[in-house]
């Protein structure tokens, strides 16, 4: 297939990059690196030889993304260029609303435009439902986002049904719990696997904001790789939940990492953030009915592999 990914550069686009060239794809990457890094995209070389990968510069809301599809006969688009960090979105909301809904749009739109037939997006499965009645959560709960970020992504959603409706592109959306893996940011504001990692690497002290018992559903970054690889061929107008279904404790997270790392210090705690919820976890079953996907990585293993990741890496 030939395939543009938006926010291909960042941390789960890049590991999915060279995941699809090496069963040979052809792709093609969009990212404004804001956050992404180039660098990160490190199987690219020898499929730039083979004229199966290509790097576009620009953003999502710019006129010049016509350039990752004109003339390329591309079929499908993942999607996961965003403004991802819901304290940016309640700081400035109409900004969030621009990338991530007007930026969506675009980015349809010229899917649309150039005869793409596959469209995936990426969802939040936390900021989309809000504070849920019960956990985990499935697909048929109440979308009541507490955060300017759970709203555009909302918004955007209605948009994509509504390409889809009216345009027939077919259309899969993977709704996310707390991705983490290698690659990952330490020293962005999301990401708290990694900005623990981090920190303990560097010798300096950790916070959690809050009392570190808000509850999330951590998801390695393989597996939801195999969920988008899934995706760009099965769930066709679905909203799909991709996760774990497992509360673990902000606490919980930190004791693991740090005995992992043999780390002695406790945390420090300061005041919970604007925006944040309090506990959340998704029910994956209908990923596994229509991607044939589930979660195969535990927690202790994924940080421990995510761990081991970051002491070869992080200090070069």
């Amino acid at each position: 297939m030939r395939i543009v990914i938006t926010g291909g550069a960042g941390f789960i686009g890049s590991n999915l990059v060279d995941t699809l060239l090496d069963e040979g794809h052809a792709v093609t990457v969009v990212d404004n690196l804001s956050t992404g890094k180039f660098d990160n995209l490190i199987g690219v070389k020898d499929a730039a030889k083979e004229n199966r990968f290509s790097f576009l510069h620009t953003d999502i809301r710019d006129d010049a993304l016509t350039a990752a599809f004109k003339g390329k006969e591309q079929d499908a688009v993942i999607h996961l260029a965003a403004q991802p960090d819901v304290r940016a979105s309640v700081k400035d909301p109409v900004f969030d609303a621009d990338v991530n809904v007007l930026g969506t749009i675009n980015v349809l739109q010229m899917a649309v435009d150039n005869g793409v037939k596959r469209f995936v997006n990426t969802s939040s499965g936390g900021c989309v439902y809000g504070e849920p009645d019960s956990i985990p959560v499935a697909e048929d709960a109440p979308r009541r986002p507490d955060s300017p970020y759970g709203v555009s992504k909302l918004v955007a959603e209605d948009y994509i049904r509504y390409y889809e409706r009216t345009y027939g592109i077919s259309c899969c959306t993977l709704a996310l719990a707390n991705v983490y893996g290698p690659r990952q940011n330490p020293f962005g504001e999301a990401g708290v696997v990694a900005i623990f990692i981090g920190k303990i690497l560097a010798g300096e002290e950790c916070t959690i904001f809050g009392d570190g018992g808000q509850t999330r559903d951590f998801v390695y970054v393989d597996d939801v790789v195999d969920a988008y690889r899934s995706a760009l061929s099965k769930g066709g107008g679905e909203f799909l939940n991709i996760g774990t279904g497992v509360e673990t404790s902000v606490n919980e997270l930190y004791n693991g990492i740090a005995d992992i790392m043999d780390r002695d210090m406790a945390a420090v705690y300061a005041e919970a953030r604007e925006g944040e919820l309090d506990h959340i976890a998704l029910d994956a079953v209908r990923a596994g009915e229509v991607l044939d996907w589930k979660p195969r990585t535990s927690l202790q293993d994924g940080l421990s592999r995510t761990v081991d990741w970051y002491r070869q890496n992080l200090r070069r």
